[in-house]
């Protein structure tokens, strides 16, 4: 039972100080999370604090493997719209 960071992170430290557990910490590339510490706020909050603070969609997985903030999720902008959006640019 843990959370997981990848790297989309862009290393923004949002997530440190919100940690209940300690558990993030600065790896070589990008922050991860200490599987043995991480409880995915379990007791403490309703929603786990890194996902719910961070600013990158799909920068955290849940334990499923699934993002805690999936495309989308943060901008309001689907992930099909935004391809069309970037097709148009592109054809700039």
């Amino acid at each position: 039972m843990a959370l997981k960071i990848v790297e989309s992170c862009v290393n923004c430290w949002a997530c440190v100080d919100v940690c209940p557990s300690e558990a993030i910490y600065q790896g070589s590339a990008h922050f991860r999370i200490n599987t043995h510490k991480c409880t995915e706020c379990e007791g403490d909050y309703t929603e786990q604090q890194c996902a719910s603070i961070c600013p990158i969609e799909s920068a955290i997985l849940l334990a499923d493997g699934s993002p805690a903030n999936p495309p989308g999720s943060l901008t309001g902008i689907s992930p099909e719209r935004l391809a069309e959006a970037m097709r148009e640019i592109q054809a700039r």
